[in-house]
């Protein structure tokens, strides 16, 4: 069965526009869950809103979104008001400027969207406006509404289709001197300088996704199996940290290393 479109509109180029759609790219639907169960019971747990004060459930039609305004005090709010007050969600991507691909720090990317031509007759506009930034080697900055709230996106030219990514606001990206503000200077080594990029070197390569295995997932579903069998898994010793010193560390990172079954795995599929 063909995905649902998450969100459908018009992507606009000044006076070039056409129809698309926007498909999640990302999912954590496949992660291992886990439910909360009554130990005694075996039942499964729900959970419910309580009144702080009375410590009673409160029913789904008596509930309210509401804003503090001081200690206690709250203004509430309907979602038709909240509706309302949203700047109105005319369904069009409007480009507002181009940017080079690599323009946006990281920090400001939030998530991927699979952007395509939601009719036929829009093929042919979404084809321009994609092989346009794929020549010009940018990237579209655009504003819409998406999903109730105002977002600016990251267009680019992905494959036979683009990616649109919605960006964070500057507001909700925190200050990175804050965080490295207790970094303090170091003079570094030139020898141990020279060994590091000498280790980069020897490990450089291309991101390859499938060779990562979530080990996590891989973990717990052994564990879920293991029980289902009754069966229990030993215990993993846990490994000790070995203390020396930098350049021994250095020096040991810089040997030849052995291939991983991870790195066979992929070298195979690859040959």
């Amino acid at each position: 069965m063909s995905p649902r479109a998450s969100w459908k509109g018009t992507l606009k180029i000044g006076e070039l526009t056409c129809a698309v759609g926007l498909y999640t790219a990302a999912s954590t639907s496949d992660r291992i869950a886990f439910h909360m169960i009554n130990r005694a019971t075996g039942h499964r747990l729900r959970r419910e809103f309580v009144d702080s004060d009375t410590r009673k459930a409160v029913e789904r039609d008596d509930q309210v979104k509401g804003y503090e305004v001081s200690d206690g005090e709250h203004i509430l709010l309907s979602d038709d008001e909240i509706a309302s007050a949203v700047p109105d969600s005319d369904k069009v991507l409007g480009v507002t400027a181009f940017i080079p691909c690599d323009g946006i720090e990281d920090v400001y990317v939030d998530k991927p969207y699979y952007l395509t031509p939601a009719d036929t007759p829009s093929v042919e506009a979404f084809g321009l406006i994609r092989d346009g930034l794929r020549k010009q080697e940018v990237a579209a900055i655009a504003q819409t509404v998406l999903f109730r709230r105002m977002r600016t996106v990251l267009i680019r030219a992905h494959d036979a289709g683009m990616i649109a990514t919605t960006l964070n606001f500057d507001y909700e990206v925190r200050s990175a001197t804050d965080a490295f503000d207790g970094i303090r200077k170091v003079r570094i080594d030139p020898e141990m300088l020279d060994l590091a990029q000498h280790i980069i070197k020897t490990k450089m390569g291309k991101f390859d996704p499938a060779s990562f295995e979530d080990r996590y997932e891989a973990a717990v579903a052994e564990l879920v199996k293991a029980k289902d069998a009754g069966k229990t898994l030993p215990k993993r010793p846990k490994e000790k940290a070995k203390i020396i010193s930098l350049m021994d560390a250095l020096r040991e990172s810089a040997k030849p290393q052995r291939k991983t079954k991870t790195q066979s795995k992929t070298t195979r599929k690859a040959g």
